[in-house]
């Protein structure tokens, strides 16, 4: 029976070892975590797992490293920047209409639409649109990673390379500015 490692362990082994169990423990241990989040942003199973592979592939090529500061329990949220941006480039690959199809055949794939999908269908053109729009990109990154992409504060400060803190302040300020826009 073999002992369990830290996330960081497998980690180290990869980057310095190019250890293949632990590069496979990894995956298995991320990828359908990963999957599941991915599909949340993207209806297409096809892009989904070829984002998931891209992400696993930079790990094992070192196209991605894992800094030791930033703690074993990062390690998801560190897989997620990788994943996510991956499959904005591919999304931007597509261009707009592609982007459009994505939206819509995630809609379509849902037998319960999300109360956030309600509320954004429901004033398209109405105030809260109007209202994340003048929010600065900082601040709509910060909701977008952490309202529609349900992460935690840990994990959008590793996603948005900012501290836990900055993520913090910046929910409560983008929070704010909704309620005086929509008062």
């Amino acid at each position: 029976m073999s002992e369990t490692r830290s996330d960081g362990e497998l980690l180290r082994a990869i980057a310095v070892d190019a250890d293949r169990r632990a590069f496979e423990e990894l995956y298995r241990r991320y990828a359908p975590w990963l999957r599941a989040r991915l599909r949340g942003r993207c209806a297409d199973p096809g892009v989904v797992d070829d984002v998931v592979q891209e992400t696993f592939l930079a790990v094992w090529r070192g196209k991605a490293r894992y800094r030791e500061d930033e703690g074993a329990a990062d390690a998801a949220g560190w897989l997620w920047r990788i994943g996510s941006r991956r499959l904005v480039d591919t999304l931007r690959g597509d261009g707009a209409r592609g982007r459009l199809r994505q939206a819509l055949a995630r809609l379509r794939h849902r037998d319960e639409v999300s109360a956030e999908e309600r509320v954004l269908a429901g004033v398209e053109h109405g105030d809260l649109a109007g209202a994340l729009v003048r929010l600065s990109p900082e601040l709509r990154a910060v909701l977008q990673a952490t309202v529609i992409d349900g992460l935690t504060t840990r994990e959008a400060a590793v996603l948005l390379g900012i501290p836990p803190g900055t993520v913090k302040t910046r929910a409560m300020r983008a929070r704010k500015q909704l309620r005086e826009a929509l008062a």
